[in-house]
């Protein structure tokens, strides 16, 4: 607090100004009293945050060290994704649609598969890559993405038979049967996809 008279500090609870001798008027006191509050306030609301986010990482190290992953923040995880859906929509969008269900599927697998060493790419580098590589990436990605869901099932308690290669195999031999391989290769990593992300909402209880 500051003397209005001469302008020099003025210690708390003062009456007069020690310099000039002048009394203190009741607004500047308020004042005084309101700056003392406001930095009280903020230091308890600091120690609160620091306490949050110390919560926070006790909470997330936990998680991980169960093999869960990071804890959610988004909700639950998408569990009903359908191959007809997928092919209908895909056909309505003029191909818009194949794109963003890539995209949700490599955004939900990367949250429930957090921690395993493993990034699933997203749609930009999908499509950017898959440009550059004439298609080549594509299959690249669906077979790492098949190997990840295989890898990854036993920490949710459960087993599946396909993997990476089952799924490329599909995309590449089953091109002969009538051109539906590469749907069935689909059809696994969607039943996969959806089994995994059932299992991450059950775990945390959605």
């Amino acid at each position: 607090m500051f003397c209005s008279h001469c302008g020099s500090e003025v210690p708390n609870g003062a009456n007069n100004c020690p310099r000039c001798g002048a009394p203190l008027s009741a607004t500047a006191k308020m004042g005084d009293a309101v700056n003392n509050a406001a930095g009280r306030a903020k230091n308890a609301f600091d120690q609160a945050s620091r306490s949050l986010d110390s919560a926070i990482n006790d909470v997330r190290q936990d998680f991980t060290s169960q093999g869960y992953g990071m804890p959610p923040t988004g909700g639950a995880l998408k569990t009903d994704r359908s191959l007809v859906a997928y092919i209908v929509l895909s056909i309505i969008t003029c191909g818009i649609y194949g794109y963003y269900f890539l995209y949700s599927m490599a955004r939900d697998v990367n949250i429930a598969c957090e921690g395993d060493g493993e990034q699933t790419a997203g749609l930009l580098a999908f499509i950017l890559l898959s440009f550059v590589t004439c298609g080549l990436y594509a299959y690249y990605w669906y077979y790492k993405l098949g190997n990840r869901l295989c890898a990854n099932a036993p920490r949710y308690q459960m087993n599946f038979q396909e993997n990476g290669t089952t799924v490329i195999l599909w995309c590449i031999v089953g091109l002969v049967l009538c051109g539906i391989g590469p749907y069935i290769a689909m059809h696994i990593l969607i039943k996969n996809t959806n089994a995994i992300c059932a299992a991450y909402n059950r775990v945390h209880g959605f």
